[in-house]
């Protein structure tokens, strides 16, 4: 009855926790985003793989997933999470080591060999829950990792998107660029040819010169930023640095993006998730603190064995202990507060830091939302300026041809349509881009 009083007894004191126990906090979310209604559905429910319309750009999204140097440094964090965490619950355990001995000496008249084999095994009574407040601690921050590691697959789906974005928009002026040269190029031989013959002056073969070389420079600048972005493209894909493939398609924007609701970003988001995770190790950490200041209770066995010869080892000679150790704190000149004080001065930095990475994620899908739809109005105006342009060079063209116009108001017609076109192909590239970061900003992915 004796030991089975103190079994119990044991057992009662074994479940004991000390510390606080997490409590989710409280952070406000408003009901709809800002400068965006919210609905039921979210874009962030659609798979990555249907987001983007162009089978290249998903093929390079599935080779950086894969390969790609940010994936696989994520993935080592969280295998050494999960092994830490291992760690930490293997303390619940009895640690069980062995030993073996052999000499060979004089004792009195006799001359001999002599044998020993022991086993042991100790074992920390967890009294006031500081193996499980690590444990708690270990797993939050495995958790913490993974979430780390889906946060990382979707940033770098979202770059390998927005940089294989930028590289077509600069495929794009530069073919503006070679189309605009080429048509200066004409002029300028027309000029040429009426200088020649009288009928031009050196004024117009002069800035129809200077317009030309002007769009000719772009080439070779483009050409160097289409290079730059190829392998930029190709650190994120894992890569060494070559010409990046381009799909035929050119990718469309959803005429409508849902926004979802704002409290599903606690959910989905993988940077909330990890800061709250940090929170729940924090958290934990100030109960490890607090055990410290209580005694410890360690149970340690011995079972062994010894003979002559080592025929008879087990024959005869055995041999045992159990031991109940208590240790605890008398004088430690504060280190044990202090250590509390870190513990907690951790945990208030812990919950500011899942505050703002709350707010800050508010504050991007309401940015990203508002800057999806603002381009759109942008490039439809943008579309009207090129088209607009389109019809001034060629009535000016005409105009010219039957001698009411200048050239000079040719050559600023097409100047202008050189603009228009490049200022529509960014806007395009920003509104794709925008797409790819609301995605993000919502939290999609996988």
């Amino acid at each position: 009855m004796r030991r089975v009083a103190v079994v119990v007894l044991t057992v009662l004191l074994g479940a004991c926790t000390v510390g606080p126990n997490y409590q989710k906090p409280a952070v406000p979310v408003p009901d709809q985003f800002y400068g965006a209604p919210a609905t039921a559905e979210s874009f962030a429910d659609t798979p990555w793989f249907d987001v983007f319309g162009d089978p290249v750009l998903r093929s390079l999204i599935e080779e950086a997933l894969r390969k790609g140097y940010d994936v696989r440094i994520a993935a080592a964090r969280v295998e050494e999470a999960r092994a830490r965490y291992g760690i930490a619950g293997a303390a619940r355990y009895p640690d069980v080591d062995y030993s073996a001995r052999t000499g060979y000496g004089r004792q009195g008249g006799d001359t001999g060999a002599a044998v020993a084999a022991d086993v042991g095994a100790s074992w920390e009574v967890d009294l006031w829950g500081r193996i499980r407040r690590l444990n708690e601690a270990a797993r939050a921050q495995y958790l913490a990792s993974e979430e780390g590691q889906r946060a990382v697959r979707l940033s770098l789906a979202s770059e390998v998107a927005a940089t294989y974005f930028d590289l077509r928009e600069l495929d794009a002026e530069l073919d503006i660029a070679r189309r605009t040269v080429a048509a200066f190029q004409n002029t300028l031989d027309l000029f040429d040819t009426r200088l020649r013959g009288g009928t031009a002056s050196g004024l117009e073969t002069a800035r129809a010169e200077a317009l030309l070389a002007t769009a000719s420079a772009q080439i070779p600048l483009l050409e160097r930023e289409i290079v730059a972005t190829e392998n930029q493209l190709n650190v994120l894909l894992g890569r060494v640095p070559g010409p990046i493939e381009r799909g035929s398609a050119e990718q469309a924007v959803p005429a409508t993006v849902p926004a979802g609701l704002p409290s599903a970003l606690l959910l989905r988001r993988p940077d909330v998730r990890a800061a709250e995770q940090a929170l729940i190790a924090a958290n934990a950490n100030i109960g490890v603190a607090e055990a410290a200041f209580y005694p410890t209770l360690s149970l340690t066995g011995l079972l062994g064995v010894q003979s002559a010869e080592l025929s008879e080892l087990f024959g005869e000679g055995r041999t045992w202990n159990v031991q109940a150790g208590l240790f605890g704190p008398i004088f430690n000149a504060g280190r044990l507060r202090n250590q509390r004080r870190v513990a907690v001065a951790q945990f208030e930095e812990a919950l500011a830091q899942y505050e703002q990475t709350v707010t800050r994620a508010l504050a991007d899908a309401s940015t990203s939302l508002v800057s999806l739809e603002k381009l759109g109005a942008a490039e439809a105006e943008r579309q009207r300026a090129v088209r607009a342009n389109e019809d001034a060079v060629r009535l000016v063209n005409i105009r010219y041809e039957s001698g009411f116009s200048a050239y000079f108001e040719v050559l600023d017609a097409m100047q202008q349509l050189f603009t228009a076109q490049n200022n529509l192909a960014r806007t395009r590239r920003d509104r794709l881009v925008a797409l790819v970061t609301l995605y993000r900003a919502l939290g999609g992915g996988f």
